[in-house]
Formats: C-alpha cells, sequence, structure tokens
C-alpha cells in the first residue's frame, strides 16, 4: 500500500469515527439508560450537518486558516477540525444525558458540525490527490478506514461501555482521533491549479451551474434524483439499528463481539468487491446491483424482528447486509467522484453529497415515531418487521432512475 492509500485510509478512520459515534453510538447509549424511542429518533437530526455541508463547502474552497496554512489548504482545514472535535467529543464524555439532556445534544451537534468541515476538505484533498483512474483504490482505502472507525466506535464503545462507563468511552475516542495527524504527515498536500476563486455569494451557484452545462439540464435532474434517492434504505435505518438490538434482547458485549466484528469483516470484503464490480460492469451497472443487494438484505432484518433470539442468525443477516453495504460505498463514492469537476472540487462534491444524505437524514429523525406508530398498529416485533420492510422498499425508485438514465445515455 503506497503513501497515499494509507494517508486516505487514516484521513478515512477521522471521518467515519465522529460521524459514528453521534449517529450511532450516543443512540445506544441513549436507548441503554432508557431514554424514548422517539427521542432517540430524533437525534438522527444531529447529523444533519452532514447533509447541508454545501452551505458552509465554499469556505474550504475560498479560504485557508490562518496559521495553519503553512500545511497547504485542504490541511489546515483539516487540522482545525480534529482539534475542535477533540475537544468537544471529551465535553460530551463529562455530560451526564439523564440530567442535561439539551446539553449533551448541543455538544453532539458541535462534534458533527465540525466532522462535517472536516469531511468537506478530506473529499478535496482525495480528490486532488489523483486522477480519475486512481479514485477507485482511493475510494476503498478510505472506505476501509472509515469501517474501521466504525468497528471502534461502534463495536469497541460498546464493549469498553460494558466493561467501564460512557464517560471513559468518549475520553479514549477523542484520542484516536489524533491518528489523522498522521495521515496528514504521509502524504504532500497537491496544489489543485484548476481550482477557481469565486465570491462566496457565487460559491454554490455558479458550481452548480457548471454541473448543469457539463451534463444538460434533463441528465443533470436526473443525477439528482439517483443521489437524492440511493442511499435511502441505509441512512433510514442507521440511527436506530442498535437500539433494535437492545429490544430485540441483545447485550452491549453480543452486540459489540460479534455483530459489529462481522460487520467489519464483511464489510471490507464488500469495499474490493465494489471495486471489482465497477471494473468489470461499470459504475452504473454497479449501482444498480448494489441498490439490489441493500435491499434484499435489508428485508432479512424483518424476518430477525419476529424470529426468536438467535445470535447467529443475526450475525449472519448482519454479515450480509454489511457487505451489501460495503459494495455500495466503494460504488458510490466512485460515482459521486466521476460527476465532480477539478475547478470546485470542495463545493460539488459536498453538494452531491448533501443531497445523497438529506432526504435520508430528515426521514431517519422520524424513524423512532414510525416505530412507535407500527408497534401500535401491529405488535412490537411486527412493528420493527413493517419498518424494515418500508425501508427496503426505499431502494427501488433509485434503481428504476439508474435504469432509466442508462437507456438515454449509454
Amino acid at each position: 500500500m503506497n503513501l497515499k492509500k494509507i494517508s486516505i485510509f487514516l484521513l478515512g478512520f477521522t471521518s467515519g469515527l465522529p460521524y459514528m459515534l453521534v449517529f450511532v453510538t450516543l443512540g445506544t447509549w441513549l436507548a441503554v439508560i432508557d431514554i424514548d424511542l422517539a427521542t432517540i429518533g430524533f437525534f438522527a437530526w444531529i447529523v444533519l450537518t452532514y447533509s447541508l455541508k454545501f452551505l458552509w463547502s465554499p469556505l474550504v474552497d475560498n479560504f485557508s486558516i490562518p496559521f495553519l496554512n503553512i500545511f497547504g489548504k485542504r490541511k489546515s482545514w483539516i487540522i482545525l477540525t480534529q482539534v475542535l472535535i477533540i475537544i468537544f467529543l471529551f465535553l460530551i464524555s463529562i455530560t451526564d444525558p439523564l440530567t442535561n439532556l439539551s446539553l449533551f445534544a448541543k455538544l453532539a451537534f458541535f462534534v458533527a458540525f465540525f466532522g462535517s468541515i472536516q469531511d468537506i476538505a478530506i473529499d478535496a484533498f482525495r480528490i486532488e490527490m489523483s486522477e480519475i483512474k486512481e479514485q477507485g483504490n482511493l475510494a476503498a482505502s478510505y472506505q476501509l478506514g472509515y469501517r474501521i472507525a466504525i468497528l471502534l466506535a461502534t463495536s469497541g464503545a460498546l464493549i469498553l461501555a460494558s466493561k467501564t462507563d460512557w464517560s471513559f468511552v468518549y475520553q479514549l475516542m477523542s484520542l484516536f482521533m489524533l491518528v489523522g495527524f498522521v495521515g496528514l504527515y504521509l502524504t504532500p498536500e497537491n496544489k489543485n491549479t484548476s481550482l477557481r476563486q469565486l465570491s462566496l455569494s457565487d460559491s454554490i451557484f455558479v458550481p452548480l451551474k457548471d454541473f448543469f452545462n457539463r451534463f444538460g439540464l434533463y441528465a443533470a435532474l436526473l443525477l439528482l434524483s439517483i443521489i437524492s434517492t440511493y442511499r435511502l434504505t441505509d441512512i433510514m435505518t442507521g440511527q436506530i439499528i442498535n437500539p433494535f438490538y437492545i429490544q430485540m434482547g441483545y447485550t452491549l458485549e453480543e452486540i459489540g463481539f460479534v455483530v459489529k466484528t462481522i460487520a467489519l469483516g464483511a464489510s471490507i470484503l464488500g469495499f474490493f468487491v465494489g471495486g471489482k464490480l465497477i471494473k468489470s460492469t461499470g459504475v452504473n451497472n454497479s449501482l444498480i446491483i448494489g441498490a439490489l443487494l441493500v435491499m434484499i438484505t435489508n428485508l432479512f432484518f424483518a424476518y430477525i424482528a419476529i424470529s426468536e433470539k438467535s445470535l447467529a442468525s443475526l450475525s449472519l443477516v448482519v454479515a450480509l447486509d454489511s457487505m451489501a453495504a460495503g459494495i455500495v460505498g466503494t460504488v458510490n463514492i466512485t460515482f459521486l467522484t466521476s460527476l465532480v469537476s477539478k475547478q470546485y472540487t470542495a463545493v460539488q462534491y459536498a453538494l452531491f453529497t448533501s443531497f445523497m444524505m438529506l432526504p435520508g437524514k430528515i426521514l431517519a429523525g422520524f424513524s423512532g415515531l414510525i416505530i412507535i406508530k407500527l408497534g401500535l398498529l401491529f405488535g412490537d416485533d411486527y412493528g420493527w418487521m413493517s419498518f424494515f420492510i418500508i425501508t427496503s422498499a426505499l431502494t427501488i425508485p433509485s434503481i428504476f432512475l439508474i435504469k432509466f438514465y442508462k437507456k438515454l445515455y449509454e
């Protein structure tokens, strides 16, 4: 593995860690201390910062951080945000959600806010690092680092929490953010001579206009529709999946040791399968295959919801679902990267990821309420079953849109 891949691997880790700590593990902490499911669902809106990051992406393209810009424009933003994430993760660790849930939520918001800015800078750093032919490999390295962060922020955090306490867990997690500085040290920043400097008022309009000019109005609208529907299923279920495991009777150790560890191995396999899939079938065909896999594997959770507790069955379902997610992760990053102009690297990629995440994050905030309502209608187990059937169906629109795009433009 060359230094570029190692660097992006480590930065992928620092991207994944704060996101998972506030989007997934925080919900587990709240579920364990018996915060109601509706409130846990609303916590998904904290990470809307990731969906709205196009609003502050012009800052990353237009400015660098004073004193830190000696390391490079993108690196200056990455360093600043990583320091702030460390500080706010520590502040979360010393705040009791039972006695001060409002402050707890505000601190989590700041972790998500600075995490979203870090992602903008890392994505621009990655895209400017190499030509498009290398982006598939860099995407796989990024996803590998991201998934290891998922393992640490979920499995590792849950196991540690069962043995110690949540305060210690979040203090330790804040220290793991330091590996990002190693990633920055390993690779020099490439100066992007194609990057255009825009006024802040033009920083969103002009990159969008460039996108529509390059692809044409109709194709661009189709592509934005694909982007905004492609990840609905896994974004919708992400916030609520650990509370689901807990309600099904699984302990923190079982979730940590078995479920999340298996998920990491399966998702890593999925990253590289995704890379091979792109080379053998092309990006658009890979998008369709990935979406079908996500839809099918998510349906298996509906079976888990109405079955007797079985760690073996759950582990198998999680492995299949995680492999599908790994394939989709690599394919989707490559797809989005292929749409970006290097004249507007940070802003366009942020716009695309915002289109991808915003619909799912808005829906995810209502996930707890939806499950409660379905539970009242059908009973708790069949309520969860209905929820997973509904979220699986959310994949269908993107499949038809991709097939329609292929028919018109391939």
